[in-house]
């Protein structure tokens, strides 16, 4: 057990792993529980069963009935949720640090007790697929879609988390169930506090609720490896709508960390993320900036051959994509913002991100990055999300490691990822 300052990082006897940070600005907590699971640990016939599964986890227990937690979290004036992406199925309650064990009671009870009544099953089905369809009605789910297919033919990266429509009609309440066996494991978690608390009297109450808790065998390993690419790769969809879009997504690096060894292409590329389009919040609370002094914005919106551009760059554990995105502007085609935004891609070479461009790019990426951590809820999000993909480590030092790039690094990584052979690219056409 390591105990540094009032940050806990240690291991349940049952193979939970554990998080404990004080924050002590304000009276509050954020307590989670993340699972190593989401649509990574998926294949064709089975595509969006965790998000399925999350859903299940709100349907209640004997101890908390059907919003029970819900009304519970609200009383205390909290926030309650859960969420699913690629690489895990998260939950967290942010509570008044004196009512946070509420938070703990309801994840240690839901890892284990989740009846998954076969009517409940039944009803979230037609709930789930409601909300397929409405992805269906927005072009850009249309477009990512089909372009991460092309982009990832081996890997689970491919699908949505959403999951395919086929797949959502024919799942039954016996495979949701055994994935939720097989995933919902003290091993295969790892629990998050951070707060106005003293840590140890935190991992004392994490023990008393979770140290009970059968670890379960093993999660089955995702073997799934995409192979190279070798060339560029092109989709277009054509659908409803007058607006056109144009998205680019390049092969980029896992964000793995060993032991003392930082992967360094994706700071190198978060940087120069910010220099093309500004800077991103990396994760889901914290949005980014809208940058009128980058490149691409210059190039694209200030031109008015597109109504706005974003680039999406994310960590994961396996190797994953950095994107581009524009909005077509009336009048004007992907075609035409195509060549433009690769003009300017292909300026990089002679023209690589100047010290001034990076110092203000680095300045952007870790304002974003504080931003998004400010909050007890934001440190307990990175903190347990970290875990997932490298270590505590990683958000530990990420400011130090985006304070490192130098203009080398980012002309290398421009070299190496925003090349055509290593991209593809989706144009979604409105049909009328």
């Amino acid at each position: 057990m390591k105990n540094n300052g009032g940050f806990i990082k240690t291991q349940l006897s049952n193979g939970l792993t554990v998080l404990v940070k004080e924050a002590r600005a304000a009276p509050v907590a954020s307590f989670w529980v993340w699972y190593r699971v989401g649509s990574r640990n998926e294949h064709t016939g089975i595509t969006g069963i965790s998000h399925w599964v999350e859903h299940m986890l709100f349907k209640g227990t004997e101890a908390f009935p059907q919003g029970a937690a819900d009304k519970a979290i609200a009383r205390e004036g909290g926030a309650f949720n859960g969420m699913t992406w690629y690489d895990f199925t998260t939950y967290y309650a942010t509570l008044p640090a004196d009512r946070i064990e509420l938070g703990l009671h309801i994840e240690a009870d839901r890892m284990v007790n989740a009846p998954f009544d076969p009517d409940a099953a039944a009803l979230e089905r037609t709930v789930i697929i409601s909300e397929r369809q409405g992805a269906e009605n927005n072009p850009e789910f249309l477009l990512s879609e089909a372009l991460m297919g092309s982009a990832f033919r081996v890997h689970p990266y491919g699908h949505e988390t959403i999951g395919h429509m086929c797949d959502l009609e024919t799942m039954t309440r016996d495979q949701l169930h055994a994935h939720y066996r097989t995933y919902y494991t003290p091993r295969n978690a790892v629990a998050v506090a951070a707060g106005d608390f003293c840590a140890d009297e935190m991992l004392g109450l994490i023990e008393r609720h979770f140290g009970a808790i059968p670890n379960g065998a093993d999660a089955p390993p995702v073997h799934a490896v995409e192979p190279p690419q070798k060339g560029e790769r092109r989709v277009t969809v054509e659908g409803e709508g007058n607006v056109a879009y144009l998205e680019m997504a390049f092969r980029s690096p896992a964000v793995t960390r060993a032991p003392s060894t930082h992967e360094p292409d994706f700071f190198a590329l978060t940087a120069l993320d910010a220099a093309l389009t500004g800077a991103s919040g990396l994760a889901f609370f914290g949005g980014g900036t809208t940058n009128k002094s980058s490149r691409l914005y210059k190039a694209l919106v200030a031109t008015e051959l597109a109504a706005g551009i974003s680039g999406a760059l994310v960590p994961t554990v396996d190797p994953y994509v950095y994107n581009l995105s524009a909005v077509v502007r009336a009048g004007h085609t992907p075609a035409e913002v195509e060549e433009a935004l690769q003009a300017e891609l292909t300026r990089l070479a002679d023209q690589p991100v100047t010290q001034e461009e990076l110092t203000k790019a680095i300045k952007q990426a870790k304002a974003q990055f504080a931003y998004s951590s400010e909050t007890v809820t934001g440190q307990a999000l990175w903190m347990g999300y970290s875990e997932i993909f490298a270590d505590y480590g990683w958000f530990e030092s990420y400011i130090d490691n985006i304070s490192a790039v130098t203009v080398e690094d980012v002309h290398r990584v421009a070299q190496t990822y925003l090349k055509p052979s290593n991209r593809t690219v989706g144009w979604y056409v409105p049909t009328n």
